[in-house]
């Protein structure tokens, strides 16, 4: 959260010209008024997995690129994408913004006041909470990673 995932995700999109699916501005679009908590949060996120998985298909087997905006933070989560990839035969890449939960403070805070389209105000607490789950992907869930560490992180 925070670590600039969706500022890398539009850079991407607009270098490889490749289609932007950000879950945020889905969930904020679909959901505004049904998510208020975390556990809310990860029961439409999967309902809206579940309703673009096989739009993703389409769009990776006609050769189309794409951007996935979603989290990654935990190996199910990742999992998710492998099962996409791989049942379109599509090549992937797998982006891992490394930033320091310190940094990532300071952005969210900088971000609530910002209020961009899609995103929602969230507490230090809560930040606390989601980001305890995180597991940093290995190479034994054989992904194509690109790391960003934060000494080159995008800003």
């Amino acid at each position: 959260m925070a670590a600039g995932k969706s500022t890398l995700s539009k850079k991407l999109a607009a270098e490889f010209e490749a289609i932007l699916i950000c879950e945020d501005l889905w969930l904020s679009r679909l959901y505004a008024d049904e998510i208020h908590t975390f556990d809310d949060y990860l029961k439409y996120s999967a309902r809206l997995k579940e309703v673009l998985t096989p739009h993703l298909l389409d769009l990776l087997k006609q050769g189309n690129s794409v951007v996935l905006d979603f989290p990654g933070n935990v190996p199910r989560q990742r999992q998710w994408f492998r099962t996409i990839f791989e049942a379109a035969g599509a090549d992937h890449v797998l982006h891992f913004v490394d930033v320091p939960d310190d940094l990532c403070r300071m952005r969210l805070q900088k971000r609530n006041m910002e209020n961009p389209p899609g995103s929602k105000v969230m507490s230090q607490e809560e930040f606390t909470h989601i980001t305890s789950f995180f597991v940093p992907p290995t190479g034994a869930e054989q992904f194509n990673i690109k790391l960003y560490p934060c000494s080159s992180a995008h800003e």
